[in-house]
Parts: C-alpha cells; sequence; structure tokens
C-alpha cells in the first residue's frame, strides 16, 4: 500500500470529495482565510521544537505556500 503524505495530503482531511481546507476557504472571507492560513503557519512554527520537529516546518511551509498562492491569485480580494 502506498504511503500516507501526512504533510500535503493527510487521508484524515481528505475523506470525500472536497478536502478540508478547501471547504474552509469556501466559508470564510477573503480576511478571514488569510488570518486562518496565517494562525497555522504560526502554529507549526511554534511547536516546532516540541512536537514535529521537521515534520511541522513542513506544514509551515504548506501553509505559507498555500497562502503564497492565495494572495497571488487574489490580490484584489484582501
Amino acid at each position: 500500500s502506498p504511503v500516507e503524505d501526512v504533510v500535503n495530503h493527510p487521508t484524515h482531511y481528505t475523506n470525500g470529495s472536497i478536502e478540508c481546507i478547501e471547504a474552509i476557504e469556501a466559508q470564510l472571507t477573503a480576511e478571514e482565510y488569510r488570518g486562518y492560513l496565517k494562525g497555522n503557519i504560526a502554529k507549526y512554527l511554534w511547536r516546532e521544537r516540541h512536537k514535529g520537529n521537521l515534520e511541522s516546518l513542513k506544514k509551515a511551509q504548506w501553509y505559507l505556500d498555500r497562502l503564497t498562492d492565495f494572495l497571488e491569485s487574489n490580490q484584489e480580494a484582501v
């Protein structure tokens, strides 16, 4: 069986036809979603030394990439 990608596509967030992050984005305003992403970046950076180590840094990077993509495609919204 394939190895789970716990950073980019954890199975507990991809059940069904839509990923959890996409459902969250759909129900928030652009400003709220931006704050959500920034909060997750801060969370994973904060706990890196105490939980998760490299995996936490990769998760922070994932949210940073998502924020960057969001801002690049929605410059007028935020």
